[in-house]
């Protein structure tokens, strides 16, 4: 069985909401009947046989996570707050290191050349990142194509993880091209792409680690009439194969509170059948000034990425502040154990 639990007012619509979400008819078949086994206040478990939807990430997220349950006026309030997901996920194809590490994103967003993309992507490099990677807006144009770009940046020697949303049909032949001309990662908009994109991708064995940006999550996330927590959504994220989670951050600049970005930090790590841990990437207002507040807020030092974006850029010295966030993390994570745990 697929247990789920649902925030729910009136909670007395719960077996509606086991009904939309399986047969969708009192005389619908018992077989594949959802059925309600606990209400405890505003909180509503139920089950749902398991050969409903498989490890079917499309049917998943069409039932439990986007269902006609947020159009129904049924509910005065319905948002999915945790999930026992179904075996056969894929997970992530390489398992967080236990260590902080740091990535850093190619700005301006859009009008670089692959040269200029390729520039300053060696600065970053030079000051210490990790991982390099495209913006979420830049994909394919024609004054910065994909395979022009990647080769440009492959060429100074970069880890660099190239955004290959685009078209769907297209998907996976764009993400092979992309790793034969040299990219080190991949990077999806998993929410915009749609998350059965992350599995395939996944599938595919490309023999790269995916990043799966989070743009669109927040339509799922924010609302907290109807939605999706966010732990959930990570946990998706990394079972369908993502090997970077984003997860937000503790800056103030990003909607989730410090709990939920705990709780992606979390759902990014623990147990999850066999699933290999994914690096939960902390970004959002992300810099040197703030690296060790945000991995003191994240407690922990394991499994983490810092993210720059713009604030790699504030000061016109993009390698000097990611050197400078590099140090800070090293330095954060060379205290003390029993500092780290009072922090």
């Amino acid at each position: 069985m697929l247990r789920v639990t649902y925030e729910l007012e009136p909670v007395e619509a719960a077996d509606t909401l086991a009904l939309i979400e399986s047969v969708g008819r009192a005389d619908g078949p018992e077989h594949a009947r959802g059925r309600v086994v606990a209400v405890d206040g505003n909180r509503a478990v139920l089950e749902f046989p398991e050969t409903n939807w498989g490890a079917d990430v499309s049917l998943l997220v069409s039932s439990l996570l986007a269902g006609e349950w947020t159009d129904s006026s049924a509910f005065d309030r319905c948002r999915l707050v945790a999930v026992e997901w179904p075996s056969g996920l894929p997970g992530p194809a390489f398992a967080a290191p236990e260590t902080v590490q740091v990535g850093a994103i190619v700005k301006p967003s859009l009008g670089l050349s692959p040269a200029q993309v390729a520039e300053v992507a060696a600065q970053l490099a030079a000051g210490g990142a990790d991982l390099v990677k495209d913006d979420e807006l830049l994909g394919d144009p024609d004054w910065c194509p994909l395979e022009e770009r990647v080769q440009a940046v492959a060429a100074v020697g970069v880890r660099y993880a190239a955004n290959v949303t685009g078209p769907t049909e297209s998907l996976l032949e764009r993400a092979q091209r992309a790793v034969q001309l040299g990219a080190g990662a991949l990077m999806v908009n998993a929410f915009a792409q749609g998350l059965d994109s992350v599995r395939a991708l996944r599938a595919a064995e490309f023999g790269v680690p995916i990043f799966a940006h989070k743009a669109g999550a927040a339509l799922w996330t924010r609302q907290p009439a109807f939605g999706v927590a966010p732990t959930v959504l990570a946990e998706v994220t990394r079972l369908c194969g993502a090997d970077f989670v984003q997860v937000g951050s503790f800056s103030g600049t990003v909607s989730e509170s410090a709990d939920d970005v705990r709780g992606q930090i979390d759902a990014c790590h623990r147990p999850l059948h066999s699933a290999s841990r994914s690096i939960a990437v902390i970004g959002g207002g992300v810099g040197p000034q703030n690296a060790a507040a945000q991995l003191d807020a994240a407690r922990t030092t394991s499994g983490v990425m810092l993210l720059l974006g713009s604030a790699a850029y504030e000061h016109g010295d993009p390698e000097g502040a990611v050197r400078a966030t590099v140090e800070a993390a090293r330095r954060y994570s060379l205290r003390p154990k029993n500092e780290l745990e009072i922090a």
